[in-house]
């Protein structure tokens, strides 16, 4: 156990640790040059086409070092805000972090968000400074940065290059000197925790795991503790950049364990594996349960592929920890899922994993936040879904959630984002200097307002620079009004949106005005209304389409032409009676990318 490192990387979206990632394996030699691709690390399709890494990803290296052989276990974690639940449990398996900076850029919001995590958990941080090779780079101003905010020496600080590989000898010395031996006893009762899972098509579900204390062999039997299942451990073994089986794995070691689980709910992140025959006293605290901060419904386009979005969702589970689903109905669209995701990115990203890894097609209903309603009668409600709120007469408040978000930003563009969080409700708590020109403004806001576009907003306000994050800081009453959408008089519940009382009536106008825009015109007229109660606010006719019945008519006597006129203002109001409208896909779509 002396000679193993259990470590992981840490920094803002866009800081460089992939690359920096490929360098430690190149380094150590653990990928041969001709399987050398930029962000090795990033296996998923998707991550490669938009360059963001969306899962952790767990690889050993070995590392000699003054004639002893190292065991570097790393962990590459992502940097968005979206996927912070991704980096906790990467913190919570090892002993020690790289907190990277991007020479050009700077501390950041996330950076500050990470290494707050990595410090609760006690692990060492090396500071590495990225990017050092660029022409904008500025050394010595982002050293200050960092000193100022872990208060370590200016010579503990790392200068490197993930382009160049400069400097990366230095950070697997860093690693190996500063980073502590992961404790625990070999000779204990087993006592592993799951960090991840994946599922694979072929030999079931395969869990990553952390060895907190004891062994365990190819063969053994093992328990899960929270579950309570247990399984023979087919194959056990190691992550290099495919599986590499061992005999045993012992304490302080990250490994894999393949024991042919084919049901998704049996293995669950956080959960504690040991042996049957000799168990430990108690499960280990593993992680915090994930908190969904936006919830949306997902049905599949035909109604009976309904089982097989359901069987796509719980795999993806598997591998996406922080998604959360349960069944819910809708009269617009039939049988669908009510999902909560981390935020909107996350949101995105599932729904084109679902189309890709499961070919699942799907219609995903306006995104919401989750809210407290109390009733006259005095119960407490948290309703996650407009259609599931009660009637206006019964509600006595309702309260939504706030976060406090931290902004940092050039000062340069200090006008326009304060302004930006104004407009969304939110109210300033402090702004203060980070270093040089660099603020950093503290703002409550509502949840409810920055799940649409806010993140977009503020990039490109500030051109790029100013960064974002946020936590949950309770909830705040609010005065909340439930907006519809009419067609033809009929509620589409999919369309329904919980909104406060002062944004309705424009967005109520917005929505009437962009469905009308992707209605297709029908045999009679279409009448779309937004509606607060039965109080109706706005509203848009796509007219019908008309054939000239009284192009056969010429010249002859005017009732023969209003009797034709007539009876085709009687097909088209049997017409209206029994038509129904379709919402086509893209209507849904539109709404949330409403401006």
């Amino acid at each position: 156990m002396e000679l193993i490192r259990n470590f992981c990387i840490i920094a803002h979206i866009d800081h460089g640790k992939s690359t920096l990632a490929d360098r430690l394996l190149e380094y150590t030699n653990t990928i041969e040059a001709r399987d050398l691709q930029a962000q090795v690390l990033d296996d998923m399709e998707l991550e490669r086409e938009r360059g963001i890494t969306i899962k952790s990803h767990a690889i050993q290296m070995k590392y000699t070092k003054d004639g002893k052989e190292y065991t570097l276990n790393l962990i590459d974690t992502p940097g968005h805000v979206d996927f912070s639940y991704e980096v906790s449990r990467s913190i919570a398996a090892c002993e020690g972090a790289l907190l990277i900076v991007d020479a050009t850029q700077g501390i950041q919001a996330q950076t500050i968000s990470n290494l707050y995590m990595a410090i609760d958990h006690d692990l060492e941080i090396i500071p590495v400074i990225n990017k050092i090779d660029m022409d904008s780079a500025m050394p010595d101003e982002v050293e200050d940065q960092i000193v100022d905010l872990i208060g370590c020496n200016r010579e503990d600080i790392i200068r490197a290059s993930g382009k160049t590989g400069e400097g990366v000898q230095q950070i697997l010395d860093a690693i190996v000197e500063k980073v502590p031996a992961p404790k625990g006893d070999p000779e204990a009762p087993l006592q592993c925790m799951i960090f991840d899972s994946v599922f694979n098509s072929f030999r079931g579900i395969i869990a990553y795991f952390k060895v907190v204390n004891g062994k365990m062999h190819t063969g053994d039997l093992v328990k899960f503790v929270n579950t309570g299942k247990e399984y023979e451990a087919n194959e056990i073994g190691v992550l290099k950049l495919d599986f590499q089986p061992e005999k045993e794995i012992a304490a302080g070691n990250v490994g894999y364990i393949i024991s042919g689980i084919k049901t998704s709910k049996e293995v669950k992140v956080g959960d504690t594996i040991t042996h049957v025959a000799r168990p430990c006293d108690k499960a280990i605290s593993g992680f915090e349960e994930v908190k969904p901060m936006v919830f949306a419904g997902v049905y599949p386009i035909e109604t009976e592929d309904f089982e097989n979005l359901r069987t796509s969702l719980e795999k993806l589970q598997l591998n996406d920890a922080s998604l959360t689903f349960e069944p819910e109905s809708s009269a617009a669209l039939g049988f669908g899922f009510r999902c909560g995701f981390l935020g909107m990115l996350h949101m995105e990203i599932v729904q084109e994993r679902l189309d890709r890894e499961f070919d699942m097609n799907v219609i995903t209903t306006v995104p919401n936040v989750s809210y407290k309603v109390y009733t006259t009668k005095g119960e407490e409600l948290e309703v996650h879904n407009p259609s599931g709120l009660p009637d206006q007469s019964e509600i006595e408040h309702i309260e939504e959630p706030y976060i406090r978000a931290s902004i940092i930003t050039q000062s340069t563009y200090i006008g326009p984002i304060m302004t930006l969080c104004l407009d969304k409700r939110g109210e300033l708590v402090k702004q203060e200097y980070v270093s040089g020109n660099r603020m950093e403004l503290t703002f409550d806001m509502p949840l409810g307002e920055i799940v649409f576009d806010f993140y977009d907003k503020l990039k490109s306000i500030s051109k790029g620079y100013a960064s974002f994050d946020y936590h949950m800081n309770g909830y705040k009453p609010s005065k909340l009004v439930k907006l519809d959408i009419l067609l033809n008089g009929e509620g589409v519940d999919a369309l329904s949106s919980l909104i406060h009382f002062d944004n309705a009536y424009a967005l109520g106008r917005r929505m009437c005005e962009k469905l009308s825009e992707l209605i297709p015109r029908q045999q009679f007229d279409i009448a779309i209304q937004a509606a607060i109660g039965a109080k109706i606010i706005a509203r848009e006719t796509v007219k019908q389409v008309r054939k000239d019945v009284t192009a056969k008519c010429y010249g002859g006597d005017i009732s023969r032409k209003r009797k034709l006129l007539e009876k085709q203002k009687r097909g088209k109001k049997r017409m209206k009676q029994i038509g129904n409208v379709e919402v086509p896909q893209k209507a849904f779509l539109a709404v949330l990318k409403l401006d």
